[in-house]
């Protein structure tokens, strides 16, 4: 049985601005790029983690905050090179070497949010310091219910 599960807005902190959307690809753990991303295949390749076998490419990628090597920046740099980077990037508090890879890449980025509700395969939107979270996936997707219809 679906249930309609209402959007969740909040407002972020921007640490380079931008507006899209895509599917989330969320973990509990920091992210560690440098080693721990492959910008040849922009899959999670950090033994252990969470997102292990995951990629990272066109996701809202959410994780609360970065670790690891000043090297990350040019990291997250060259997945966007490679076509390869995540679409946005939602953080608890953000690190500055992803916010610099962010900025380099262009890739969208914020932080001061409360990442707990926001699950892999969630819906979100990143509209400057705007972000909406749809529970369950795209809104009006199929076999997903709308409010006020079904």
């Amino acid at each position: 049985m679906n249930r309609y599960c209402p959007e969740i807005r909040v407002i972020a902190r921007i640490v380079k601005t931008g507006q899209v959307e895509g599917v989330a690809l969320a973990s509990p753990d920091p992210i560690g790029f440098l080693g721990g991303v492959d910008p040849d295949t922009g899959v999670v390749i950090e033994n252990g983690h969470p997102l292990e076998g995951e990629c990272v490419a066109g996701r809202v990628l959410i994780f609360p905050t970065g670790k690891g090597s000043t090297v990350g920046s040019y990291t997250i740099y060259r997945l966007a090179r490679n076509g390869l980077a995540p679409a946005a990037m939602i953080n608890v508090e953000a690190d500055p070497v992803v916010a610099v890879g962010a900025i380099i890449a262009n890739v969208p980025m914020v932080d001061q949010v409360d990442i707990s509700s926001i699950c892999t395969g969630d819906w979100v939107e990143v509209r400057g310091q705007e972000v909406t979270i749809w529970p369950g996936g795209k809104p009006g997707a199929p076999g997903k219910k709308l409010a006020g219809i079904g």
